[in-house]
């Protein structure tokens, strides 16, 4: 199994992407879903976080005010990297563990769903492929404002904390163009797939990752988990 990273920019249409894909059979690990995991009330990132934001970031049933805390980090670099580096590490070691579950199932690739890809680089190292979904600045300003009810001055700095997109569609080894119709998107979306499913690169990774297994004696173990499936 070899994983591939997933990423865009805010509303260039990244979830369709994973959708599409998700429907032709591949396993995603979406980070904004592990997110929403490791910030449950109680856990060891919700109270870091309520340490150095303050209650008032709280909803009445005591889970964080997402959007609340979404204005605060997009109007201050340094509380953004704050919460970054609380919620990363935690996100991280979840992620691990959803691939280790794939990788018993025998899945040939995973696709790790990852809106700040490129940003943190904790996790390209670990990446066989990329792949970045792009649209037009003009496309994305215009979605943004639609799907958030946005006033275009604030669209514009949530567009502009992020890092550009075509600085990312430089850095990935694959780009899906979404600036068009759904169906042009789902045809890439097919050719991608495709392309994935035939690399032979899985077949190193299963070795690689056997032998190792063999020689920390868990063998058996891998063994009996993929007949288990």
């Amino acid at each position: 199994m070899f994983l591939v990273g997933l990423t865009g920019g805010i509303a260039s249409g990244k979830s369709t992407v994973s959708s599409l894909l998700r429907e032709l059979g591949c396993p995603i690990i979406d980070a904004d879903v592990v997110a929403r995991k490791v910030v449950e009330p109680h856990s060891p990132a919700y109270c870091r976080i309520v340490k150095h934001f303050g209650p008032e970031i709280l909803l009445e049933n005591g889970e964080i005010d997402r959007q609340k805390l979404g204005q605060l980090i997009f109007a201050s670099e340094d509380k953004r990297r704050l919460l970054n580096s609380i919620t990363h590490p935690e996100i991280h070691k979840a992620m691990l563990k959803q691939i280790f579950f794939f990788f018993l199932r025998g899945y040939r690739y995973v696709v790790l769903d990852v809106p700040l890809l490129f940003e943190t680089r904790r996790l390209t190292r670990f990446l066989n492929h990329t792949v970045v979904v792009y649209c037009d600045p003009a496309t994305q300003l215009s979605r943004l404002m639609n799907r958030d009810g946005l006033t275009q001055e604030q669209a514009e700095q949530r567009v502009a904390a992020q890092m550009p997109l075509n600085e990312k569609r430089g850095l990935a080894s694959h780009v899906v163009e979404n600036s068009g119709s759904r169906e042009d998107t789902q045809r890439q979306v097919l050719r991608l797939h495709t392309k994935l499913e035939d690399s032979m690169e899985f077949l190193l990774a299963r070795a690689i990752a056997i032998a190792t297994a063999a020689g920390l004696g868990g063998l058996l173990l891998y063994a009996a988990k993929l007949l288990a499936s």
